[in-house]
């Protein structure tokens, strides 16, 4: 038996949502994504770049789900969304796995990371799902604050 090689795609998180007008509202307003597609009020997709969401009326998941957005500039992302009034979970932080990322939570507190290449600042402080601040330690272990 040989091993094919399996290419991957993109991935479409399905977000549960309660309202899907204000979720669109939120995503297509203030996060700068499109309507790809809208069904009976209960199901959407919307898309920014090559990245997209589903969002899910009361289904497919429970609200509160993290997803993780591969984008090339965090700074920029968080400037373009603070100058539109967005509420920033956490701001633009360097991480040791590489990345320099910020949280956004949409109407429903589905958290969405949105990450870019780490930049020269140093490490920072990891917000978690409880709103709990850990703060990054010179051995490499995290300690809450």
């Amino acid at each position: 038996m040989t091993n094919a090689t399996v290419e991957f795609g993109g991935v479409s998180p399905i977000l549960c949502v309660t309202d899907l007008q204000s979720s669109l509202r939120f995503y297509v307003d203030s996060l700068g994504f499109k309507i790809d597609w809208e069904y009976q009020d209960s199901t959407a997709s919307v898309s920014r770049g090559k990245a997209a969401v589903m969002l899910c009326v009361g289904d497919q998941g429970q609200p509160g789900a993290w997803s993780w957005f591969g984008i090339s500039d965090a700074d920029a992302l968080h400037r373009e969304l603070t100058a539109k009034g967005v509420v920033v979970r956490h701001p633009p932080t360097n991480f040791p796995w590489g990345s320099r990322e910020l949280q956004v939570s949409d109407p429903d507190g589905n958290v969405l990371r949105f990450g870019s290449e780490a930049t020269d600042e140093p490490l920072g402080p990891w917000l978690d799902g409880h709103g709990r601040l850990w703060l990054p330690q010179p051995d490499g272990e995290w300690r809450a604050a």
